[in-house]
């Protein structure tokens, strides 16, 4: 259950305001179909990181628990890092062609997750957790819990919450994780 709700946890946070948020922001206005619009993202969220966490595990169990102490930490300071700097809203796919609503939201949110940040986080939080189904069902529940009201109140919610202020909060939660890995603390997480 662990690696399910810590998961959650940094994936949702890390996720406000990065690409894909203001990209959920974007076609729901475009399209205004919430329903496929959620949907879309769940199927691509599910598929992208189901492959990164087994892609985690894999590595994981090929490397060893030593090895991957030390590459987790640099991953998890990494991610802090890379969670300070603002994404931009053409990050994305330019075009999503004359697919509907939520066939173009899959295709788009597959494609932009590839190398982004929480897709990279969901191989780190899979080699830790040696859990591919937890963490992607966490990683999944992140996703919505961060895409759903940008889809359902994306207009409103942008003017009310500092995203530099969730940004922060990101990076300090996965620096805190870095830090923990390099030194070894076991809070049950390792």
């Amino acid at each position: 259950m662990e690696a399910f709700l810590i998961s959650t946890g940094l994936v949702a946070i890390a996720e406000i305001g990065d690409k894909t948020n203001i990209l959920a922001m974007i076609l729901a206005t475009r399209y205004r179909q919430p329903i496929p619009v959620i949907l879309g993202i769940l199927v691509a969220t599910l598929a992208n990181h189901a492959l990164a966490a087994s892609v985690g595990a894999a590595v994981a169990a090929w490397l060893g628990p030593q090895a991957m102490r030390w590459i987790l930490a640099v991953l998890f300071l990494v991610m802090a890092v890379w969670c300070l700097i603002p994404d931009k809203e053409d990050d994305g796919p330019k075009s999503v062609g004359k697919l509907g609503a939520f066939a173009a939201t899959a295709v788009a949110f597959f494609l932009v997750e590839m190398g982004d940040k929480t897709q990279l986080a969901t191989m780190g939080l899979a080699a830790r957790f040696h859990s591919v189904v937890l963490v992607t069902a966490g990683t999944t529940a992140g996703m919505l819990l961060a895409n759903v009201p940008a889809v359902l109140f994306g207009d409103a919610l942008s003017r009310r919450v500092s995203l530099k202020l969730m940004r922060t909060i990101a990076a300090v939660s996965f620096g805190v994780l870095g830090v923990l890995t390099v030194i070894g603390v076991d809070i049950g997480l390792f």
